[in-house]
């Protein structure tokens, strides 16, 4: 995980999926594009607990594992 100081100028994308209510208030995970081309990723409820940041590559590379439901049984 990186600091988010340097990141509070970005656009974050909220999924349209995110659950509201619930026991924790709503779930959500957002995504920006960084200046450089990575993707900073991000916990909605704690935006500043850190991001994760990923290339483009690995970026597409999740996508497509999601799409395929290689994490089906994560959920």
């Amino acid at each position: 995980m990186t600091q988010v100081d340097h990141l509070t100028d970005l656009t974050w994308r909220t999924s349209s999926f995110t659950e509201d209510g619930g026991s924790n208030g709503g779930t959500c995970m957002q995504a920006a594009a960084l200046p450089d081309g990575r993707v900073a990723v991000r916990n909605s409820n704690a935006p500043d607990a850190g991001v994760v940041l990923f290339t483009r590559a690995e970026m597409a590379a999740w996508v497509k594992g999601v799409k395929a439901g290689e994490f089906d049984d994560l959920i």
